[in-house]
């Protein structure tokens, strides 16, 4: 649960990217399939450049290494007028953030 926390944190944080008139933004896709307790896919992308997708599936139910494992992609375009693309993973090791705009360790 924590880590979902720090990840739904960590992704509001990007898109708050600032845009010239996201109230104006339309939804042009809308995909979501909650299936329980073992997961969850969802995507969606709008008129104003933004898309992202995850997917989520229970690794190890019913043990002590049970965990979700989340893989996402968000893109958007930042007031410079760049796409920005962030991949991630959120599972028991953490969350692992990839994209070309972030620092490389």
């Amino acid at each position: 649960m924590k880590m979902f926390i720090v990840l739904v944190a960590v992704l509001a944080v990007a898109l708050a990217a600032p845009l010239d008139e996201p109230q104006n933004a339309q939804i042009l896709k809308y995909e979501n399939d909650n299936i329980g307790v073992d997961g969850y896919n969802f995507a969606y992308e709008t008129s104003d450049g933004v898309s992202r997708s995850e997917q989520a599936e229970l690794k190890n139910p019913g043990t002590e290494q049970e965990a979700l494992s989340v893989r996402g992609t968000i893109t958007w375009i930042a007031a410079d007028g760049v796409q920005y693309t962030l991949n991630y993973i959120a599972d028991e090791n953490g969350f692992q953030p990839s994209g070309d705009h972030l620092p490389k360790a």
